[in-house]
């Protein structure tokens, strides 16, 4: 059984086994910054729905997506397909891509939260089993171009793990925001993005 949700202009589907929309990509997709005529790349597309959420607000995008599943990299090309979306979605594992290097003017990523041994059972899609924090932002940071964007969404508590490992590899972080349900309730999710070889100097929004 498949869902659908739409997102303005476009349609977003994906059946069960393929990771679900929800909050924080739409935050997410809300959040980086996108110019006409950039080419995106989404680490971890899942149904491809930060493609779609990055598309609807910039014109003439060059979108690639990246996912190690199989049935979401098919469900992605789908999400393109009907929608009238050129783009590649390759299946493969984000850490060894052939994709040229600095090819990318933003990269974006929902990525696992959880680190291995942290004791908690999130599922594949929500441990780093397969891709660490640090693996992702230096596969960021090799396809991102010199002066190029990094967005990701990430736990509020893993806030100095995702600073360290963006700065680790050359991904100055410049914009930081915390989202909550409520003022009387603590951020339940971090958005931040960076520049490759950026100069210092964090805005939190």
């Amino acid at each position: 059984m498949s869902n659908t949700e739409s997102l303005g202009p476009y349609s977003l589907s994906w059946p069960e086994g393929v990771f679900p929309l929800g909050g924080d990509a739409l935050a997410l997709g809300g959040f980086s910054t996108v110019k006409s005529g950039w080419r995106v790349c989404d680490l971890g597309t899942g149904s491809g729905a930060l493609l779609l959420l990055l598309a609807r607000r910039a014109e003439g995008l060059t979108l690639t997506g990246v996912d190690i599943d199989p049935l979401s990299a098919q469900i992605a090309r789908e999400n393109l397909a009907v929608n009238t979306l050129s783009g590649e979605i390759i299946c493969g594992d984000l850490r060894t891509l052939s994709l040229p290097a600095g090819g990318f003017d933003l990269v974006v990523s929902n990525p696992p939260y959880f680190p291995v041994g942290s004791g908690t059972s999130a599922g594949p899609a929500r441990s780093e089993e397969h891709c660490s924090l640090e693996e992702l932002c230096s596969a960021a940071s090799r396809l991102v171009k010199n002066g190029g964007r990094f967005a990701l969404c990430h736990r509020p508590e893993r806030l100095v793990d995702v600073l360290c490992a963006l700065r680790a590899q050359s991904l100055e972080p410049k914009r930081l925001k915390l989202v909550s349900h409520s003022p009387a309730h603590p951020p339940f999710l971090l958005l931040a993005e960076a520049v490759k070889q950026g100069r210092p100097g964090l805005t939190i929004e």
